[in-house]
């Protein structure tokens, strides 16, 4: 499942916002979100931007999704989600900004789950959360989706009524 090469600015402040929902992004944190931005490919101006979100707390924004396919949305929530878990339990704050997040990403509770539990298998596999593979976590998230489409294909033609015979 192809996904966009170049997630928009404000996914990565929504990030940061998360991050500091809880009153302390962590430096681990602070660095996956610039990682991540970096990695993606976004001009030094914007991750200037970026690092000084990680720096000072602000609000999640409107997060522009136009463009972002469902692999981008779900990789963007996973790794907020794992944000939040690099400093111990949730917080309800963290929690409630999860959820903002959510849907502004126009994710359903559902695949949130799911990331979710994705996310915690790819974190469960490192020794420190300075080595989170994201590129494990969005490999992930593509080949769980492009599973469940074909899944959802193959279902759809197994129901398909078998065509009348020919009558000669």
């Amino acid at each position: 499942m192809a996904t966009n090469a170049i997630l928009g600015r404000d996914v990565y402040l929504a990030l940061a916002a998360v991050g500091w929902a809880d009153g302390d992004l962590t430096e681990e944190g602070a660095d996956a979100i610039v990682r991540t931005a970096l990695e993606e490919g976004l001009p030094i101006e914007e991750i200037a931007e970026i690092e000084e979100a990680t720096k000072k707390r602000l609000d999640i924004g409107v997060v522009d999704r136009v463009g972002m396919s469902k692999s981008d949305r779900l990789y963007v929530y996973a790794v907020a989600a794992w944000i939040c878990e690099l400093d111990g339990p949730r917080s309800k704050r963290e929690e409630e900004a999860l959820n903002k997040l959510g849907a502004e990403l126009g994710i359903p509770e559902k695949p949130r789950e799911h990331a979710n539990t994705i996310m915690k298998e790819i974190a469960d596999g490192v020794d420190r959360p300075a080595r989170f593979d994201l590129r494990a976590l969005r490999d992930t998230l593509d080949a769980r989706l492009e599973a469940a489409r074909e899944a959802r294909i193959s279902a759809v033609e197994n129901e398909k009524p078998e065509p009348p015979p020919d009558a000669e």
